[in-house]
């Protein structure tokens, strides 16, 4: 059945291509469809007037007629659809209309006849379509369709193939979801039917690459069922290009030697200073590199003490690393040698590729490597850290600071603002690595060695596009059970919609995929820099919550409010607090608080007051997360809430409860001493704000999810 449908498809578009045509007309849409089982309403080619009007006497009602010709896609524009005809008459006379208008429309456009459609019932109007997105390939898309497509872009995307329950997730995840579901008395639609035409259209593509856009807009959904009224293909003008791929095993491999090196070569290595050879060379040194390391450089004999080579393939022994420190042009040659010695990467600084318009350059370069089986890091980077090794493989200033959290960036200036946060925060790395070009390289295979190195808890990732979206999405899929992965994904643009031809097309804005099949991978993506960086440093800190009950316990009213918008913007939940909690509560603050959530214990209470509510938020175990909020005062001074916050902390973590805890503190310059003691013990405090302690409890409520640690799904 499968080898039949594809055989009837594979002819069709053959015949499609001789033509020299890259639009399907309806009928050939409906045999698609047909093929592919997705649903469509009763339709014939009419070639002349009587044959329209036999048609339309065989559909036993009111018709639709359609222009069919392969010159005009959009055929409302052209005039050529009129909808709800009746009686032989008025199917003559709509047969001569449409036909008319497309020759008005475009004097020279085939018309091959009149399609008579069986007019669909009234139901809700959605489009389901696919594309194919530069960076994930096929991706498949919902959404609110007919006049409103264009109006509310209410879409959503998911990687093709998806299967039945990716399907139906679709239709909650569109803001109108709801109207799906049925409202004011009205009856809901059939949403296996609906999902059933998206997971068909995402085997169609997936089964024929060449297809670029498919369009089923509008899909009239009702209680009994969902039908395409009208049906869009498009092929598309060239095949993909190639890229070379590396299955797991290789990728480990070679990170391993990337990132744990006992031997490296620095080619351009120099003892003259401000020269990047000799930067690189003393943050090798200096940061206490127990590996080689060995100075390549034809015109010295010593360099930092070390014996200088004139050739890298003068080194002996094996090379794990060969950092480039000299000028573009002289990389290629370079990188022969290094083939020739068998290194296996090549950590290439020098800018001046294509990221200047020298293409040329970094094709050659990426050639001779493949030749020789060398993975290139950059060009056009800082270099990298791997500080669980003490090694700076860069010209920037050092960091030696070990930790928990791996950062990579695309671009130089965003991995020195990376460094100054880490530095300023004393936030513990794994690893900053800068990325440039990303001419081999990239952020998945950084996402796969990441995700299985023991010194990595969390991996943070600023990146301006995916080289391989789909590659990406599987190594985030491997990780993401693991530990958290954040993105920050600069560039939001819709350049891609432009050249589009359908409804579809024109809805799958760069940043519009980017953010479902981000989500899809479970990938927390970080509205700003900051925040990456945030979300960063936090996420190993708090423990992973065991439920969705979120309680306030707060100081001041004011604050109380700001923190309920933010766990509501969050997607979090407030309990709602059982009278026999809401009864211990109240036992702790004074008549003039409020007990419910947020619990609003008031300014003027003494620490007793902060422990004692602190306190049952953790002992309850119905209560899963708690955020704090703190307002100075000299009766509870910054530094007593912090030290008797996380002592209270600290003592049920002994006892084995750990639950996250996030603090915002209004006050006077004290409470950033007191937010760096909480931060340090457990607690994500942050001083003069109430959005960005919740924003973190929620990225870690995300990734719990996504993970599978909670319920509710991706």
């Amino acid at each position: 059945m499968a080898e039949d449908r594809t055989q009837t498809v594979r002819a069709l578009l053959d015949a499609v291509r001789a033509e020299g045509r890259t639009a399907l007309t309806a009928p050939e849409g409906k045999v698609i469809a047909e093929a592919y089982g997705i649903a469509v309403p009763g339709e014939e080619l009419a070639r002349d007037v009587d044959e329209a009007v036999a048609a339309a006497a065989r559909f036993d009602g009111p018709v639709v007629l359609k222009i069919v010709s392969p010159d005009i896609l959009h055929k409302t524009d052209a005039g050529g659809v009129i909808v709800g005809v009746e009686g032989a008459a008025d199917v003559r006379a709509g047969f001569h209309t449409v036909v008319d208008n497309a020759r008005a429309h475009d004097a020279d456009a085939r018309i091959e006849g009149v399609q008579v459609q069986q007019l669909l019932p009234k139901g809700q109007e959605v489009i389901v379509g696919a594309v194919t997105d530069p960076t994930f390939g096929k991706v498949v898309a919902f959404g609110l369709g007919g006049v409103l497509v264009e109006v509310l872009k209410d879409v959503t995307f998911r990687l093709a193939p998806v299967d039945a329950d990716e399907a139906v997730s679709m239709l909650d995840s569109i803001r109108a979801a709801e109207i799906l579901r049925g409202v004011r008395g009205a009856a809901g639609v059939d949403r296996w039917a609906v999902a059933e035409q998206i997971r068909r259209v995402s085997e169609l593509v997936t089964d024929f690459p060449e297809i670029a856009e498919v369009d089923l807009n509008p899909v009239i959904a009702t209680p009994e069922g969902a039908l395409a009224a009208d049906i869009r293909v498009i092929l598309s003008t060239e095949a993909p290009k190639e890229r070379r791929t590396y299955g797991r095993d290789e990728i480990l491999r070679s990170m391993r030697r990337l990132m744990q090196p006992r031997s490296i070569a620095v080619i351009g290595a120099s003892n003259e200073q401000g020269k990047i050879g000799n930067s690189v060379m003393r943050n090798l040194v200096d940061g206490g590199f127990s590996g080689e390391i060995h100075p390549v450089n034809p015109k010295a004999d010593d360099i930092q003490g070390r014996k200088a080579y004139k050739n890298v393939t003068d080194v002996p022994g094996e090379v794990d690393v060969a950092v480039f420190a000299i000028p573009a042009q002289f990389v290629a040659s370079a990188l022969e040698e290094v083939g020739r010695k068998g290194i296996p990467n090549a950590v290439l600084i020098p800018s001046g590729f294509a990221e200047t318009g020298e293409h040329a350059l970094q094709e050659e370069i990426v050639a001779i490597a493949e030749r020789h089986g060398v993975r290139l890091l950059g060009p056009n980077i800082y270099g990298y850290y791997s500080t669980w090794q003490d090694l700076c493989a860069t010209f920037c200033t050092p960091y030696d600071v070990k930790g928990g959290v791996a950062l990579t960036s695309q671009s130089g200036g965003i991995g020195m603002a990376i460094l100054g946060f880490a530095r300023a925060t004393k936030t513990g790395v794994s690893a900053i690595v800068g990325l440039g070009n990303k001419s081999d390289i990239d952020e998945d295979d950084l996402l796969t060695w990441f995700g299985e190195d023991p010194n990595t808890q969390c991996i943070a990732m600023h990146l301006e596009d995916l080289k391989d979206g789909r590659a990406f999405v599987a190594a985030a899929k491997e990780t993401v059970p693991k530990k958290p992965v954040v993105v920050l994904k600069a560039g939001r643009t819709a350049a891609g919609a432009k050249a589009a031809g359908s409804h579809t097309g024109a809805l799958a804005g760069d940043d519009a995929v980017y953010d479902d099949i981000l989500r899809q991978a479970g990938v927390i993506r970080a509205p700003g820099l900051n925040d990456m960086l945030e979300y960063a440093r936090a996420l190993p800190v708090l423990p992973t919550p065991k439920g969705d009950n979120v309680v306030i316990i707060t100081g001041a009213g004011g604050s109380g409010v700001l923190l309920s918008d933010a766990v509501t913007d969050n997607g979090l939940s407030l309990m709602e607090i059982p009278d026999d909690l809401d009864g211990a509560f109240r036992e702790f603050i004074p008549p003039f608080g409020a007990a419910g959530n947020p619990v609003d214990i008031t300014g003027g209470e003494p620490p007793a007051t902060y422990e004692a509510t602190i306190r049952l938020g953790l002992e309850d175990p119905r209560i899963h997360s708690l955020v704090l909020g703190y307002w100075h005062t000299i009766v509870t001074p910054p530094m007593v809430f912090a030290e008797l916050t996380a002592r209270v902390v600290a003592d049920f973590r002994k006892r084995g409860i750990e639950k996250p805890v996030v603090a915002s503190l209004a006050g006077d310059v004290e409470v950033e001493e007191a937010c760096a003691y909480l931060f340090e013990r457990g607690v994500v405090a942050y001083p003069y704000t109430t959005e960005k302690p919740v924003a973190v409890l929620g990225a870690k409520y995300r990734w719990a999810r996504a993970a599978g640690l909670l319920g509710g799904g991706r």
